[in-house]
């Protein structure tokens, strides 16, 4: 059992909403947090490198929370700053630690030794998924659906490229959902959406979308919304109730 002070430091790996909620989606956001446990003294990096995208995915929780209301929907947020460990990268991979992220150097993950990565497996990683495994599996026996939906967002500019699109939908086998969604949030002129911007999905490159979703046959998305959109409460507010309408809209086709 961690000491008092020790659960503080180290608060539980999952933030969970609302997870009785009747609506067939379930909501995850990884990077919903930028905190870093005070052993690891910022990882090296100053107070203005953690408030960046680099450490967390600006404003996507404010609309996981928003939604989970909205819709009804359970939903599981990831605590931990993706610096640490990233709860969306399978663990074998390069970025799973990063040692750098966009053009910041991370100098609290050079040199890692195997303990210190099972570590944050262990404190991290796995109770995350775990916990979101275990409520799918239970919906599952209880005859319900499980639609996945991931919020993230991204940067309007990375490194050194622009990036015109105001939100993307990723996903892999879930066609039909991905492009209705798609549609639906298209039907505003004005926005700029696409599939699988400003990324791709992979099992090298995802891990909710393929191991939660794909895997086990439940149709799953990713929403990427660019930052500068949501990085205020009026802006959490104005995608919030787009994604609302266009989920809404697309329930059936999952």
């Amino acid at each position: 059992m961690l000491s008092e002070a020790r659960a503080i430091e180290w608060p539980a790996a999952v933030e969970v909403l609302n997870e009785s909620g009747r609506s067939p989606f379930v909501l995850i956001c990884e990077h919903a947090s930028n905190y870093i446990p005070p052993e690891y003294r910022q990882l090296g990096l100053h107070d203005k490198e953690l408030a960046r995208h680099i450490a967390w995915d600006i404003g996507a929780a404010d609309v996981t929370r928003a939604l989970s209301k909205r819709l009804n929907a359970s939903a599981f947020l990831g605590r931990y700053s993706r610096l640490l460990i990233d709860l969306n990268r399978p663990l074998h991979v390069a970025d799973s630690i990063p040692l750098r992220s966009e053009a910041t150097d991370v100098p609290g993950n050079l040199s890692l030794d195997a303990a210190e990565r099972e570590r944050r497996q262990q404190m991290i990683f796995h109770p995350f998924q775990d916990r979101l495994r275990a409520h799918l599996e239970q919906r599952t026996a209880d005859g319900r659906r499980n639609v996945l939906v991931a919020v993230h967002s991204f940067t309007p500019v990375y490194l050194g490229q622009q990036r015109s699109w105001h939100a993307g939908v990723l996903f892999d086998k879930a066609q039909a959902l991905g492009q209705g969604l798609i549609a639906q949030l298209s039907k505003d002129p004005l926005l700029n959406v696409d599939a699988n911007v400003p990324y791709g999905v992979s099992a090298e490159a995802d891990y909710a979308l393929v191991v939660h979703g794909d895997q086990l046959g439940n149709p799953a998305v990713l929403i990427e919304i660019r930052n500068d959109l949501i990085a205020d409460p009026d802006g959490v507010e104005v995608w919030t109730a787009k994604l609302e309408q266009a989920l809404r809209s697309v329930e059936s086709l999952s």
